[in-house]
């Protein structure tokens, strides 16, 4: 349905109560899908543990698996080939849409990225669930969106609800699940999106939370608080990790490179490398296989020495590296915390024998590790300790979770180490230069914009402002209060901006918009 300029303004207006109701069908939706996705890989992964098994010092077992691995990576190349946004996360690509630089299309992309999903994870791939249920999330919303004919304005706040509910529902972290979806995804916080999103990340945990429990994804218990005299090894921590996620950023960026590299590897052949490689690594080492949940059970039992966690740690990347650099239909989220959760192990007991840490808190370490390593990569820090507290069921380490994060912040801003998410989606665009077209333009699209103090547009009137071809500025708020622009009106560091563009311009007025509003220069 076209949605002219007078429509797209007149819905804008009632659009936060709205936004409510839409959120609550939407997390409910998205809740449910997800759910059906955590239980299929929960099945997967019994299944695999119990071919490992099964196969386990039997080669003429161990060669029908690589057999079985081998018709898995065809079947999923197929699914890859029919969507291609079904590859890799799914996070760029649900956050080039909301940016308006990508399509996808719902119907296909749901159950390509359900099925390809578990078929990667049953094969013992080293990826996660949390990007595949952020974009399954997401499509449900899109499919909403459609389904009752909303402009393309509504659509994007509905989609952010649905990938808020998919992180909710993938990890019981509803809270956190909010706080991605507006901190990376969206990437704007509103009275009418934070309460949309917050609705459906709600509805999705409770729906979940109702049907499988209230368990947290982490179990291990941390019995003491880390006392203060040992918060100078907090800093050191952090600066470690902002390191390694340095070089976990350029590490999964450089395995695409050399997959697409070598042109006679399309995504066929690309999955079946990584397939084989899972059937090596279920002679060598299972414990790598999947996203690793058990890994965390044995490290934070006590049964695994320092050399055994630093071998898990060089194994673990390196794998990972070359099943999400393949293309495969899943996640970098879980892997990469139990990259962290093994830097945090090594580090504790490296500083048990050199610094006299008490061993008892080496868990303590091993929570902080992942919350440090996950803010290094993907540079939410908010988010990542959110998750960590929620996944753990401990709020006791908030002050510590905030030293490593923000010294894990820092550290990977000075070696320029971008996000890895946004790195991602930059390929992706690179790529196809036609997925980065935001479609046919006919319709309104709305986007809002805050002004930052020192920004260019701090100070000046709006006639005298370079403002982007194709956009028009339509409401200033200000302290709650909505004001019309007129030519002579002066913009102020915290003004919230409305801007109107058509559909196909949305991905080029936004970065125009966002460069005057948070620059300098």
């Amino acid at each position: 349905m076209k949605k002219d300029a007078g429509y797209t303004l007149k819905r804008a207006r009632r659009l936060p109560v709205i936004l409510i109701g839409e959120g609550l069908l939407t997390g409910a939706a998205a809740g449910l899908v997800v759910l059906l996705y955590r239980v299929a890989l929960t099945y997967a992964g019994r299944w695999l543990n119990a071919v490992v098994h099964f196969i386990w010092g039997n080669p003429l077992r161990t060669a029908g698996w690589f057999l079985v691995l081998f018709l898995l990576a065809l079947i999923t190349g197929k699914l890859v080939k029919w969507e291609p946004m079904i590859s890799g996360s799914g996070i760029p690509q649900v956050e080039g849409e909301i940016l308006g630089k990508l399509n996808q299309n719902w119907k296909k992309v749901l159950p390509a990225k359900f099925i390809g999903g578990f078929l990667c994870l049953f094969g013992g791939l080293s990826l996660g669930r949390e990007g595949p249920s952020i974009q399954l999330g997401a499509m449900t919303g899109q499919g909403i969106s459609r389904m009752l004919g909303r402009g393309k304005t509504e659509e994007k706040y509905i989609m952010t609800c649905g990938a808020s509910a998919g992180l909710a529902a993938a990890f019981h972290a509803p809270l956190a699940g909010m706080m991605f979806s507006l901190e990376e995804i969206h990437k704007g916080f509103s009275a009418a999106i934070l309460v949309s999103v917050m609705t459906a990340s709600v509805t999705a945990d409770y729906i979940c939370s109702h049907i499988i429990g209230l368990d947290p994804v982490f179990q291990f218990r941390l019995e003491h608080v880390l006392p203060q005299n040992y918060y100078w090894l907090l800093v050191v921590l952090g600066v470690l990790l902002g390191v390694l996620g340095t070089l976990y950023n350029r590490g999964m960026l450089k395995a695409q490179e050399l997959y697409k590299k070598w042109r006679w590897l399309n995504e066929t052949k690309r999955l079946v490398i990584a397939f084989m490689a899972a059937g090596v690594m279920a002679v060598v080492m299972p414990s790598v296989l999947g996203s690793g949940g058990d890994l965390i059970v044995s490290l934070t039992e006590g049964e695994m020495v320092l050399t055994a966690v630093l071998v898990t740690f060089a194994v673990k990347f390196l794998f990972s590296a070359v099943s999400f650099g393949s293309g495969a239909p899943g996640g970098i989220f879980f892997p990469l915390l139990i990259l962290g959760a093994m830097a945090g192990g090594a580090f504790a007991m490296t500083c048990t024998e050199l610094a006299g840490l008490d061993p008892v808190y080496t868990n303590n370490f091993v929570l902080l590790a992942m919350a440090g390593f996950f803010t290094a990569i993907v540079r939410a820090p908010i988010t990542g300790i959110i998750l960590l507290f929620e996944m753990s069921g401990s709020v006791s380490q908030m002050l510590s979770l905030a030293i490593v994060s923000v010294a894990a912040y820092i550290t990977a801003s000075l070696l320029r180490s971008e996000p890895i998410y946004d790195s991602l989606l930059g390929r992706i665009l690179e790529g196809d230069k036609k997925k980065g077209e935001a479609g046919p333009g006919r319709q309104k699209v709305l986007s809002e914009f805050v002004i930052m103090s020192g920004s260019v547009l701090e100070g000046r009137a709006v006639q005298e402002i370079h403002w982007p071809e194709n956009c028009l500025l339509v409401s200033v708020e200000r302290e709650g209060k909505e004001l019309i622009p007129k030519g002579k009106t002066r913009l102020a560091a915290g003004d919230r901006l409305t801007v109107m563009s058509d559909e196909r311009d949305a991905g080029y007025i936004h970065d125009k918009l966002e460069n005057l509003c948070y620059t300098s220069i």
